[in-house]
């Protein structure tokens, strides 16, 4: 069982833009491909894990969230950079669309998408780590043994301050770049 790093999209990978409902509204920060690309090359899986209550809630739907992925993985290759997966939640409990409309084991800061991941590609959670730009990022991380980063990019600087007191990260990093750094410092590799 090997470590991997779990990712989330918006507002650590890409620019937050709230509901990403258009491909034009997408824009990869600069330093994303190079990290992946360092990290993947250290021996780290590299895996996205977002909710994506936007399909609940009616403003897209599942395709679009898997079209927003290939267009993401266009992205990542011109910088040379590839990811191992993509996991998304869909359900929010207040949806407007029915059948999403649950309160589910996959949404953050639940384990689902986590736990499914190990499945798929052989990861321990507990030698892992998830980064994101908000403290259920972090939540996600306790909730399954795996270590935590928060990136004030996105939601990160804003939330900061209004730490919960049952989270704990390992660190708390500007970007995503930065977390990759951590990461390969911290574990020698």
């Amino acid at each position: 069982m090997k470590a991997a790093v779990f990712v989330d999209r918006d507002g650590t990978m890409i620019e937050e833009r709230g509901y990403l409902d258009s491909l034009e509204a997408m824009q990869l920060f600069p330093w994303t491909a190079p990290a992946i690309r360092d990290l993947r090359a250290a021996g780290y899986p590299v895996i996205v894990i977002t909710n994506q209550a936007g399909v609940a809630r009616g403003y897209f739907d599942e395709a679009f969230v898997r079209t927003a992925h290939a267009h993401l993985d266009g992205l990542l290759a011109a910088g040379g950079a590839a990811v191992d997966g993509y996991y998304y939640c869909p359900h929010h409990p207040e949806g407007r669309v029915e059948s999403y409309r649950i309160a589910c084991g996959c949404r953050k800061p639940a384990t689902g998408m986590l736990e499914a991941a190990a499945r798929d590609h052989g990861i321990d959670l507990t030698r892992s780590f998830m980064i994101g730009d908000k403290w259920l990022d972090i939540a996600l991380a306790d909730n399954a043994g795996a270590s935590g980063i928060l990136v004030r990019t996105g939601y990160g600087a804003g939330v900061e301050s209004a730490r919960a007191d049952e989270v704990s990260p390992v660190a708390i990093v500007d970007t995503l770049g930065d977390a990759a750094d951590w990461i390969l410092r911290h574990e020698g590799r």
